[in-house]
């Protein structure tokens, strides 16, 4: 953990309880460091998060070394994701604090695949069919696996 307060980060939190495997999730990679799954409310098709294990709030609670890690599995999975689900581009974002729409208190960084000429929908929009994201992330994990 960087020099941010330990006692700021809610080990409850949703993603914390989804690494613990206490809460499912549409998982897509998972190594000793990161996770990988798809946003329930993505914004796009593919739409996925990657976030550390290291107990952290933001960018700024991480250690150098876990965003290391944390970056390298965005850079290694946006991609195969932007293949997998045939997109044009690919939106890297991540957001610190409540006021800059972070969500979830857990960091974390949206891969957000994008087709020319098919609109984004709002960050923290409508929750997607569960049959939809499971088919999404069998398409990922397939072009992940080679």
């Amino acid at each position: 953990m960087a020099d941010n307060d330990v006692a700021a980060y809610d080990p409850q939190n949703i993603f914390a309880k989804m690494l613990k495997g206490e809460i499912p999730c549409h998982k897509i990679y998972e190594d000793g460091d990161t996770m990988a799954f798809l946003d329930i409310m993505p914004r796009t098709e593919g739409h996925t998060l990657v976030i550390t294990k290291e107990p952290a709030v933001d960018l700024f609670a991480i250690s150098a070394q876990g965003l290391d890690k944390l970056m390298a599995v965005v850079q290694k999975l946006a991609p195969q994701i932007k293949a997998a689900v045939g997109a044009d581009g690919v939106m890297i974002q991540q957001f610190n604090g409540e006021a800059a729409g972070q969500t979830v208190l857990h960091l974390h960084v949206h891969i957000v695949p994008i087709k020319e000429g098919v609109p984004v929908k709002p960050h923290a929009g409508d929750m997607a069919n569960a049959d939809e994201l499971a088919a999404t992330a069998e398409k990922i994990k397939a072009v992940l696996k080679g």
